[in-house]
């Protein structure tokens, strides 16, 4: 009896027993629906090789995406008070940072990182929207200046990769006063004539929108971002008209010439690479000849009058 009770019954058990399977080995395309392998996804960039849809993707990858060989050096950021306004709703809003900090293993939902893009020296400002919808708080508005002085210190392009919901309503006035913040810290750059390449992601919406991330030199925006200041269902109400399909979207504000490409993600850091070696090298292509003038030939005699 104990050896079926002890042997023969566990192996039976085992071979009937529902097997426990991991919940994120597939994913759920939220375009059309198709159920991904994680791996499959991965590979892709998180974007549905059935639809095309572009799902968000992490901070950590992104960087590692766009700079040479997935190598880059991260910059310490200036450190802020924490609840500058004691904030709090249905919790306090020092809690909603400690669960942030602690879901995202950051500080804050910004990071700025420096590295080569296809050899050039180039500094990325990047938001993470998993720390609490990528909202702009004093945090990222110092996030955004520092990026722009190391830009300026270093004499290199500065690239900013927006996903954001807007301002940060827990800081009030503290978060509004980044708009005009970050847009002077981009001017800086401007005046030193660096390159200010501004990738649009979803969603890049609120005050990021109204300020620095609606101001690059060139705007590229991925498929299907959704790019505004307010939600499409606030327009709809206040206005009380039905909105025009694919409205905000980033394919809808290219025909509108708000954005200047829509690059599928595969395509972004070959892309960002062109456009950084055409607006940095500010030299001709090659040497210059000068052709020989015939004699009495217009030219000539301008030459000799």
């Amino acid at each position: 009896m104990n050896w079926l009770t002890n042997y023969v019954r566990p192996k039976i058990q085992a071979l009937v027993r529902p097997r426990d399977v991991p919940e994120n080995l597939w994913h759920k395309c939220p375009g059309c629906g198709h159920m991904i392998f994680h791996r499959d996804l991965e590979k892709a960039l998180n974007v549905c090789a059935h639809c095309g849809h572009h799902m968000r993707l992490s901070v950590k990858k992104r960087l590692e995406m766009l700079f040479d060989d997935g190598r880059y050096t991260r910059i310490e950021l200036p450190k802020v008070a924490d609840d500058p306004l004691k904030f709090r709703d249905q919790k306090r809003y020092s809690d909603r940072l400690k669960e942030a900090r602690a879901k995202t293993a950051e500080h804050d939902a910004i990071v700025v990182a420096h590295g080569r893009m296809g050899g050039l020296n180039v500094v990325v400002a990047a938001f993470n929207f998993e720390f609490q919808g990528g909202s702009m708080g004093v945090a990222v508005g110092e996030g955004i200046v520092a990026a722009a002085e190391l830009a300026v210190l270093q004499d290199a392009p500065l690239i900013v990769v927006p996903a954001s919901g807007g301002a940060r309503m827990q800081e009030g006035i503290l978060s509004l006063m980044q708009m005009a913040r970050t847009t002077v810290a981009v001017d800086k750059v401007k005046e030193k004539r660096l390159p200010y390449i501004v990738l649009l992601t979803d969603p890049t919406t609120g005050g990021v929108s109204a300020s620095f991330a609606m101001l690059g030199d060139i705007a590229i925006a991925e498929p299907g971002a959704v790019i505004g200041f307010a939600g499409a269902r606030v327009i709809e109400t206040t206005i009380r008209e039905k909105l025009p399909e694919g409205f905000q979207r980033a394919e809808y504000l290219l025909d509108k010439g708000m954005v200047d490409m829509v690059v599928a993600r595969k395509d972004l850091r070959a892309t960002l690479v062109r456009v950084l070696s055409l607006l940095k090298n500010r030299a001709p292509a090659g040497d210059l000849v000068m052709l020989p003038v015939e004699a009495g030939s217009p030219e000539d005699g301008a030459r000799m009058s």
